[in-house]
């Protein structure tokens, strides 16, 4: 059983690390921000002016901020070695959730690799993971970057040698439900897989849920936390963290080449926070969150037909596209 620390720092380390955003330096993060915010009393400046990496680290900030009660006025209030210990214990608890998580889905991502009653061949270590990635056929075929094809032997080869080099924003086939990408659709089945959601009720809502009715049990990190809906951090991350577990490396780097893991939470971070998609993302974090969170009210929207709800709704856009009509 994996142990926590009580310190609430830590604690809020741990959820913020694994919902809003995983892989950056705390105390960083926070020196950082206060110097923004002082600046941009004093200067006038916007945070629009700043170039897009600082703006979404300010974006991470001010998150932080208004999920601490209280964080501001200790950040604003202490000595510069009170910002660093309390970024430390930040760090410490959303890498420290990172590991754990990392163990525990080592072992149980084998359960989803073939349908229940059937053994994977050959058998494959549960500590050991170097005969994963592209060295067995289970892990190879979903670690495939999509729209290239696992069963052409060239291909197969290239992957296995490591002749053919796979960047964190070449994304593995396993991303997409059913496993199959469409090129002039990409977005069709993106970030909806079984496997995808096997992993995020693992780590959110427990590991004995994955096989049963989604729901957060009492133990379960998402009910600790009051989380009632998917996030896009929290996606990106499990991403992140599935793609690892089937991989053979065996430590979990941001600096690692071969997984190229910091960059692939990135990418899918990014398409998730691109203002542009946000049709599409938006109709993906309410298909997470009513199978995740079936009971929460954020997943429970739809408006019921025949309703008096729907009969105002309706007559309300017509009266807007009457209005509309006239207008042009």
């Amino acid at each position: 059983m994996v142990r926590v620390s009580s310190n609430p720092l830590i604690l809020h380390g741990r959820h913020f690390g694994r919902t809003v955003f995983a892989l950056c330096n705390y105390p960083a993060l926070l020196t950082s921000g206060i110097l923004r915010l002082e600046e941009s009393e004093s200067q006038d400046s916007l945070i629009e002016d700043y170039p897009a990496d600082i703006r979404q680290e300010h974006r991470v900030f001010m998150e932080l901020l208004d999920s601490y009660p209280g964080l501001l006025d200790r950040l604003t209030s202490g000595e510069e070695e009170d910002v660093l210990h309390i970024g430390e214990l930040l760090g410490k608890g959303a890498s420290g959730a990172r590991g754990d998580d990392t163990k525990t889905l080592k072992s149980a991502v084998l359960e989803w690799l073939v349908p229940r009653g059937q053994v994977i061949i050959p058998p494959l270590s549960r500590n050991i993971k170097s005969d994963r990635g592209f060295n067995h056929e289970a892990t190879g075929a979903l670690l495939c970057p999509a729209g290239l094809d696992w069963s052409d032997v060239e291909t197969k080869e290239g992957l296995k040698s490591g002749e053919t080099a796979v960047r964190g924003d070449q994304w593995p086939i396993f991303l997409y439900a059913d496993h199959i990408y469409d090129p002039e659709d990409p977005w069709k089945g993106l970030l909806r897989s079984d496997i995808l959601i096997f992993g995020f009720k693992h780590v959110f809502t427990s590991p004995s849920s994955v096989d049963k009715e989604p729901k957060a049990t009492r133990s379960g990190n998402a009910y600790l936390h009051g989380m009632k809906s998917v996030t896009k951090g929290s996606l990106a991350y499990i991403a992140t963290q599935v793609r690892f577990s089937l991989s053979s490396s065996s430590v979990f780097s941001r600096t690692d080449t071969v997984t190229d893991s910091e960059n692939f939470y990135h990418s899918i971070l990014d398409l998730l926070e691109d203002p542009a998609e946000s049709e599409e993302v938006g109709d993906l974090m309410i298909w997470w969150t009513r199978r995740v969170f079936p009971n929460s009210s954020s997943s429970q929207r739809s408006i019921s037909k025949n309703s008096a709800l729907s009969k105002i709704r309706e007559k309300r856009a017509a009266l807007q596209e009457r209005a509309a009509s006239v207008t042009n």
